[in-house]
């Protein structure tokens, strides 16, 4: 088999991280050497590869999906929102300057066409299959002409293209069919067809629509995915945590001890890698909630300050909400916090910052003897070590330079009291680490709470992928899906009307 795909979406958030890493998980099961692949990412969740280059979450667990290990060819350009009007813009896994998105398509994306392309092609000549990953909608017409993700890159490299539709939402028949009619004559003979996400219901009162719209399209539908609870990955952007959805809304094992273990995170402006805490809402017994107001974190057993892509802005959030003064409260009482990356320098003594917010000199909550300086070059690391008696691995991703001065060492940060700091993101995935840190907590907290002593984070994940992969392999014409990628789109697809504006 050699071939590839491109999943696109009707909108944003219809699924097509989801069913890229379905369609994988199948592929592999099927002994097809397949790899992952997204043109473009825009996320603050990223991940760093062994090669030390950072990539989208995304990517990175969809990489899981094919049993193989992620790498910068994966997600070449990987922008990180750092306000309204502007990004980092991280090229082959190393950031290489701000751009506002006037200027980012107003030419330079264009220009990484060329990068793009050569990325992928790589990846085609080493892995039977690449199934590549869109990005928003393919029918952004305002984006049209600078297009490297969707359009452009199924273009450029030949793919035939599945549209995901999230039935979920309503209005699926006419976001398919407007998404196809709003594309020009060449780019509507790449779309092969549809597949319909998160159906509710009996199928057989949905076939009449599927008919009428291979009629009106020419275009088949090649499955329909029923809506399954707790099927949430690694996302790349929004509140909703993958393993959190999965204790929310699924069966879950009741707690070992008596106490359950509440967890308040702040949910601070520009949030980034807020997947950390997964790894505890998988964990039965304990409750993970986002907070915004001071007394939600009075019955919190730990709060977490997470990662952020604008460490000052979050700090001054902190503070305009009374977050702040919250914290600094419940740390002079022995009351368990805990920040990470970002959320560790704001816990610190003193921010000086003329790399990402610019402003300089700035105090941080005093909770921790830390002295953070803001560095031009940005630190990607996969650090190992031990903590708590226990193996720990992570990965680091900040421009933050920590100058420790005091307190007991923890992860390359500190501890003082209950208040614990690290830059390490994903430390919590580590299951002794993660079962000890809880003991210390449930400790400190004065709560009769037990880890369980069996709860694998990766064992999670893999069953989490393999569902996916059962979902394509059950409810996907996978005969044809096959086809698709193999062959390419079907030859003499009609256009519809009007297609793409002049």
């Amino acid at each position: 088999m050699s071939g590839g795909l491109l999943v696109a979406g009707t909108t944003s958030d219809a699924g097509k991280s989801v069913v890229t890493a379905g369609i994988c998980r199948w592929l592999v099961r099927q002994g097809v050497k397949v790899a992952p692949f997204k043109a473009q990412n825009m996320s603050l969740n990223s991940f760093v590869t062994t090669e030390g280059a950072e990539i989208g979450r995304a990517q990175a667990m969809q990489a899981q999906a094919c049993r193989i290990e992620p790498t910068a060819l994966m997600n070449p350009v990987l922008l990180k929102p750092g306000g309204e009007q502007s990004s980092q813009v991280v090229l082959l896994g190393k950031p290489v300057g701000e751009l506002s998105a006037r200027g980012y398509h107003g030419g330079r994306q264009q220009q990484l066409l060329g990068t793009v392309l050569d990325c992928l092609e790589q990846l085609r000549g080493t892995y039977d299959a690449v199934i590549c990953e869109g990005a928003g909608s393919p029918a952004e017409i305002n984006l049209r002409r600078t297009d490297i993700v969707n359009m452009g890159i199924a273009r450029n490299a030949g793919l035939p293209v599945l549209v995901v539709g999230d039935i979920d939402r309503g209005g699926v028949f006419a976001s398919f069919f407007g998404t196809v009619a709003l594309l020009s004559p060449e780019d509507q003979a790449c779309v092969a067809g549809f597949l319909v996400n998160k159906f509710r219901g009996d199928v057989s009162l949905l076939e009449p629509g599927l008919d009428m719209l291979h009629g009106l399209t020419g275009r088949k539908t090649y499955g329909v995915l029923p809506f399954r609870h707790g099927l949430g990955i690694d996302e790349e952007d929004g509140l909703r945590v993958s393993l959190r959805g999965a204790v929310r809304e699924s069966v879950v094992a009741p707690p070992v001890g008596e106490d359950v273990l509440r967890v308040a995170v702040c949910a601070v402006p520009l949030m980034s890698n807020f997947t950390d805490v997964d790894a505890l809402a998988a964990e039965p017994g304990v409750v993970v909630r986002f907070v915004d107001r001071p007394e939600e974190l009075s019955d919190a057993d730990l709060v977490i300050v997470p990662g952020t892509r604008g460490t000052v802005r979050a700090l001054e959030w902190l503070r305009e909400r009374g977050l702040a003064d919250a914290l600094v409260r419940r740390a002079a009482e022995q009351r368990p916090v805990l920040g990470i990356c970002g959320g560790f320098q704001i816990l610190g003594e003193h921010i000086e910052d003329d790399v990402e917010s610019r402003r300089g000199q700035v105090d941080g909550l005093g909770i921790l003897p830390v002295r953070v300086r803001f560095a031009r070059e940005k630190t990607l690391t996969r650090p190992s070590g031990e903590a708590l008696g226990e193996r720990v691995e992570g990965y680091e991703i900040h421009h933050g330079v920590a100058d420790v001065t005091g307190g007991i060492p923890f992860l390359d940060g500190c501890r003082v009291g209950q208040s614990w700091g690290t830059h390490w993101h994903g430390s919590l995935e580590s299951d002794g680490f993660r079962r000890a840190f809880l003991r210390e907590v449930a400790a400190a907290a004065g709560r009769r709470f037990v880890p369980a002593p069996d709860t694998s984070f990766a064992a999670l994940r893999e069953e989490q992928l393999d569902r996916l992969g059962d979902l394509i392999e059950q409810h996907a014409d996978t005969d044809a899906l096959w086809r698709l990628i193999e062959s390419g789109a079907p030859q003499g697809l009609p256009f519809i009307p009007p297609g793409a504006p002049a």
